[in-house]
């Protein structure tokens, strides 16, 4: 029996460790207001020249814009024709994990056209994340569920390719955010 409780205890112990300490869920954060009225999500992909240029004139001027109202959310969308994208969504949810997933993209889009393994080590590096555990992390899968979850969730929604927004989980075309939003609003107001 003393055998058995230790058998039992070691399996639970080696179980627990066997990601190395490395969770296999999102701690991304929503952007803009956590308890926002307003949800808005963004489907993307880190490689895609129409996702870097979504980002910088779409979704940051809606933050800055919407921040106090709107509950942004970040899905991946990782395309198989993108050869990057998806250790750029491992390695993104890894910097999530030590709190760093927002300014990560950004430094993802900032140099998109460097997008390389290498690359993402060294951006992470210039964040000052802890490296051991983020280069741990990005070499492991533990990650690439959460970017595979995305992107089936994204499917079942209609996504065919990238950027793709959703507000209140309609689909919306990326030029109509801002008339989407203000008509959201409005309509929050009358139900007050």
């Amino acid at each position: 029996m003393k055998h058995y409780h230790l058998i039992i205890t070691l399996s639970v112990l080696l179980s627990a460790c066997s990601n190395g300490g490395i969770s296999k869920e999102s701690s991304r954060p929503p952007a803009g207001n956590p308890d926002g009225v307003i949800l808005v999500q963004e489907f993307s992909d880190l490689q895609c020249p129409a996702c870097r240029v979504a980002h910088a004139n779409v979704s940051t001027p809606l933050l800055q814009q919407y921040g106090n109202v709107i509950r942004f959310e970040w899905k991946h969308f990782p395309l198989q024709s993108h050869r990057y994208a998806m250790d750029a969504a491992k390695a993104s949810e890894c910097a999530a994990d030590q709190g760093k997933f927002w300014v990560y993209i950004d430094k993802i889009f900032e140099h998109q056209s460097e997008l390389s393994p290498d690359s993402l080590i060294a951006w992470a590096g210039e964040l000052k994340l802890d490296m051991e555990l983020f280069e741990r992390c990005s070499k492991s899968n533990a990650k690439k569920g959460i970017a595979l979850s995305d992107y089936k969730e994204g499917r079942d929604m209609g996504v065919g390719g990238t950027p793709t927004f959703f507000v209140d989980g309609k689909q919306v075309p990326t030029n109509q955010l801002g008339v989407i939003i203000e008509q959201r609003i409005e309509q929050l107001k009358q139900r007050l």
